[in-house]
């Protein structure tokens, strides 16, 4: 994984065409996607994507629960939401699996 750390306290940046392209397309609102960065959560690099700023892929969970992959990069010390989106089945299965892990073994 490819990451260091947020900006402390972290400050999210939404232009208009985000306020509401999560929720129209996906059924993620703003506030939903905030919450999956206050939990445990997986980083890496998105690469395939990261041509002229550093984006980033995350998988995280919500308040309720629910299993996001957020794509985000961060600008002048703000995070700033690309994409989010429900997990996959495939994709919450190996959050799960790593989520146990860590708290079996506090070596990872």
């Amino acid at each position: 994984m490819v990451f260091s750390r947020f900006p402390d306290p972290i400050v999210f940046d939404w232009d208009d065409g985000n306020l509401t392209k999560n929720l129209e397309k996906h059924k993620v609102t703003c506030q939903e996607a905030e919450e999956a960065f206050f939990y445990f959560s997986i980083i890496d690099e998105d690469q395939t994507h990261s041509v002229s700023e550093a984006r980033y892929r995350m998988l995280g969970r919500t308040n309720e629960g629910r299993y996001l992959v957020i794509i985000f990069t961060i600008r002048k010390e703000r995070v700033r939401v690309i994409s989010a989106r429900d997990a996959s089945r495939i994709e919450r299965l190996a959050f799960s699996a790593y989520e146990k892990a860590i708290k079996t073994d506090s070596t990872i």
